[in-house]
């Protein structure tokens, strides 16, 4: 477990903040806020169910986050996320390697993909529980093999659901990007998550 350093001292009304994930994408989304915070690492199965839609894994695996993590903090306020870029349906994850990447990218080229970006918060003590998911709709351009290859060795994103790390080089690879949350295709909709850390009762202002 890592603590991220506060930029200024925790409101006396709020309840620690603990992020349920070990992303460093979703840390730095979070240290946005400017609210001290713990980071711990969810013990959970990330395995798909047997016909299980994009959006509803993305959801599942979020809660299932916030609750691993809840009970160990049960007086904290615990946020968790997942993202799966959703393909007409199918799932993808993280490519966790360069062949993989380039297969995920080769298939979405030319194509619209939707990232599923689900948050939950939760706080075991209070039985506090919200869900939600963020949507993003994204165009990729039909990308050449080059392109792809430049890409990867460039950035690495075989961490990053459809290796699509689009607040760095990635940007270059789409056409076009539709949401209501901005953060939400980096890994965590900061929108929502305010919405539901207010909900929480957690002073943000």
């Amino acid at each position: 477990m890592t603590v991220a350093a506060p930029t200024h001292p925790p409101s006396p009304q709020n309840r620690q903040l603990v992020l349920g994930s070990t992303s460093r994408y979703r840390r730095e989304l979070l240290s946005r806020l400017q609210v001290p915070f713990e980071v711990a690492a969810p013990d959970v199965d990330e395995t798909p169910l047997p016909g299980e839609t994009p959006a509803a894994l993305a959801r599942r695996l979020a809660l299932a986050k916030a609750h691993a993590v809840a009970a160990r903090f049960p007086q904290a306020i615990v946020i968790g996320s997942d993202q799966v870029a959703d393909l007409d349906g199918e799932p993808l994850g993280k490519p966790g390697n360069h062949d993989r990447a380039v297969e995920q990218l080769r298939r979405m080229r030319g194509r619209s993909v939707v990232f599923q970006t689900a948050v939950a918060v939760v706080c075991a003590q209070t039985g506090f529980e919200q869900l939600d998911l963020a949507p993003v709709r994204v165009q990729f351009r039909d990308l050449g093999d080059s392109e792809i290859e430049n890409y990867l060795r460039a950035e690495q994103p075989y961490d990053c659901a459809g290796s699509a790390k689009s607040e760095g080089l990635g940007i270059a690879l789409l056409e076009a990007i539709e949401n209501d949350d901005p953060s939400a295709l980096v890994g965590l909709p900061l929108i929502r998550t305010c919405r539901m850390l207010r909900a929480a009762g957690f002073r943000l202002l």
